[in-house]
């Protein structure tokens, strides 16, 4: 065998080469209708989610067995203030989990797993999630973004048969993309994978490694080089946790998920075997977004479980404490955010059992619908547990264990806040999942007239794609004039004891309002518009609202039609339509009425040190240390933290 080449050091790139990686990893084609992007390009196909879709009765029957074990066991088996004492989950109910088949809820039967629909894991992950955060997410890392996922989709029959009965009953996964010098920017990915016959050779160091001081198997993402015979480029492996050249140098401790097995691992000197490579050379990032588009679902079913003990405890408590001779729920300005928070774990629900319930049909191409789902689901749980801490006033900024230890309920609140922040930077931070789905929402645009602001063309390219473009707006624009919006008698089977019509008509004309927007942004910032991040952002944030009240109102219909609470179903996809009505009017403002360009001089100005003056008068109470820790390839000098569960 010839000897491995030296590894080399992070890739140099440009802002536009970095770009250019991103849009070759994603998903260039739509083969299936999605309810999302017709919604951004203004056209409200109610048609492809209502009726709601419903799961077979056999996956539901399997899926409710499972959670009433579950259920069982998150009650009797996980003592979440032992784990939050601790900071680590113990292995015994890790050994539980094991043994109840949690760890294979998404691996089909055939490998060993349970099976189970995308509504109903996601259900799952809710239930234990509300048991522990901690634990939610080790079942989600392993799951939704760890081995079982990206093998399932792209593997080998060879690799299914090899890895997905282990991590189907006794092996922990992990998944492996972050390094200290690179987050959301792939392009200068830093770990290689060397070949070196019929092996690769990892170097490199992985941070913020979910699951990867405990794990069997890891999903690596690394950088082969190109040479004769190799295409080379950002590839996927799994890795056995066990390999030598392996060192989990450090367990991290984060402001929540305590429990959590987060670690920074380093690659030195270690063979994998080629056929342990998922997919071809080069498809590693491809492999990654493809495997999240679903995985996404993960998090917002997490945030549901949140929003449902959130209401829970804040009808508990508002209905016990009494301020002024009453309840204090019976306040205006505390039932206001009991209202919130009651209308959004309604709203988010629906968005969420619609989206999986999409992913199981695989009729439609849910990976804006996911992205969303992850958006709005993470933004709007923090708010609601924030709502909740108000609501509890002193109790709520107080911990669990002390109101225990003075007697009174020990009711984890601004423990749950502390484990929610988390969700608005896993797997995408907000303003990445901004970009990702603006991208999308405009893939139609530049698909047609890309190539007239791309500055690399030829004028004739430009020429070609000013006529093709001239063609699809020709049709396209008058369509954004008049719809069923607009119609008094539209969507009328949503008109009964309260009328949610009225709401499926704004989002119809909304639809065509944000479309007529993205479409004036365009022609006016044409190039420049990649560089509006704020504008994008608050286009995006718009879709996210649409899609929820569409969600809410086709769930209460559906609840309706099967005689499940229907009529208070109604009540709170009204309400939630209501207060979405109001923060889409504030966002609409703010696309074209905002502190933007502004913002972009203030920011200059405290880059260049102009206002370090206005530091003046504190300490900083900070320690030593770079912004930035080495990751320079080689051997390990820290002790290995990796313990595996048996």
């Amino acid at each position: 065998m010839s000897a491995p080449t030296t590894p080399s050091s992070p890739p140099r790139v440009t802002e536009r080469e970095a770009r250019r990686v991103a849009e070759a990893a994603r998903e260039q084609d739509w083969h299936k209708p999605s309810f999302a992007k017709e919604l951004f390009l203004g056209r409200f196909r109610l048609d492809l989610i209502h009726p709601h879709p419903l799961p077979a009765d056999e996956d539901s029957r399997r899926g409710e067995e499972f959670l009433a074990k579950l259920r069982d066991f998150c009650e009797t088996r996980i003592d979440a203030a032992v784990i939050e004492r601790d900071a680590r989950i113990p292995d015994e109910v890790i050994t539980g989990l094991k043994e109840l088949g949690a760890l294979g809820m998404k691996i089909d039967t055939k490998y060993g797993g349970l099976g189970l629909t995308q509504v109903y894991y996601n259900k799952a992950l809710a239930l234990v999630g509300s048991a522990n955060a901690a634990i939610g997410a080790l079942l989600s890392a392993h799951q939704s973004i760890g081995v079982p996922q990206p093998v399932k989709q792209f593997g080998s029959e060879e690799q299914k048969e090899k890895f997905l009965p282990r991590c189907a009953r006794t092996d922990i996964s992990a998944f492996l993309l972050t390094e200290p010098d690179v987050g959301s920017d792939p392009a200068r990915l830093a770990t290689t994978a060397v070949p070196d016959g019929d092996d690769y050779v990892l170097d490199g160091v992985k941070l913020w490694t979910t699951n990867g001081v405990v794990a069997d198997l890891l999903v690596v993402m690394a950088r082969v080089p190109k040479s004769e015979g190799h295409r080379g480029g950002i590839t996927a492996f799994v890795v056995e946790a066990a390999s030598e050249g392996i060192t989990v140098e450090h367990r991290n401790a984060f402001m929540g998920l305590r429990g959590l097995e987060n670690g920074v691992t380093r690659f030195h000197g270690v063979r994998v075997p080629a056929a342990h490579r998922i997919g071809p050379e080069g498809a590693g990032l491809k492999i990654a977004l493809t495997t999240l588009n679903t995985g996404r679902l993960s998090l917002p079913a997490m945030c549901v479980g949140a929003g449902k003990w959130c209401l829970k405890i804040a009808r508990e408590w508002s209905a016990t404490r009494e301020q002024w001779g009453r309840p204090v729920a019976l306040h205006e300005a505390v039932g206001a955010k009991i209202s919130f928070i009651a209308a959004t774990t309604f709203a988010l629900e629906a968005v969420l059992d619609l989206s999986s319930q999409m992913a199981d049909e695989d009729r439609n191409d849910i990976r804006i619908e996911a992205a969303l789902a992850k958006l709005y689901g993470s933004e709007m749980a923090w708010l609601m547990a924030d709502e909740l801490v108000q609501i509890r006033g002193g109790r709520g900024f107080e911990t669990a264990a002390s109101l225990a230890a003075r007697g009174e309920r020990a009711v984890p609140a601004e423990q749950v806040l502390r484990d929610l922040r988390i969700n608005r930077i896993f797997e995408g931070s907000t303003e990445i999942m901004h970009l990702l789905i603006a991208r999308e929402a405009v893939d139609a645009h530049l698909s047609v007239a890309g190539d007239l602001i791309d500055p690399d063309k030829s004028l004739a390219d430009k020429a070609k794609a000013g006529a093709s473009a001239g063609v699809f707006y020709a049709k396209w624009l008058p369509k954004l004039v008049t719809g069923a919006g607009q119609l008094p008698t539209a969507y009328r089977d949503f008109k009964h004891e309260v009328d949610l019509s009225g709401h499926l008509r704004f989002v119809e004309r909304t639809a065509r309002r944000l479309a007529r927007s993205t479409f004036l942004a365009m022609s006016r910032w044409q190039g420049r518009m990649e560089t509006k991040q704020g504008f994008l952002g608050r286009i995006v944030d718009i879709g996210a609202e649409l899609f929820a009240m569409s969600a809410a109102c086709v769930r209460a219909e559906l609840l309706r039609t099967r005689g499940e609470n229907g009529r208070e179903a109604y009540q709170l996809a009204d309400v939630f339509c209501r207060q979405a009505r109001i923060r889409i009017e504030e966002l609409f403002t703010r696309l074209w009425t905002n502190t933007d360009d502004v913002d972009r001089t203030v920011v200059k100005g405290v880059l260049s040190g102009t206002y370090a003056w206005l530091e003046n008068g504190v300490v900083d109470p900070s320690g030593e240390g770079p912004w930035i820790a080495d990751a320079t390839p080689g051997a390990s000098t820290e002790a290995n933290v990796h313990r595996p569960i048996r």
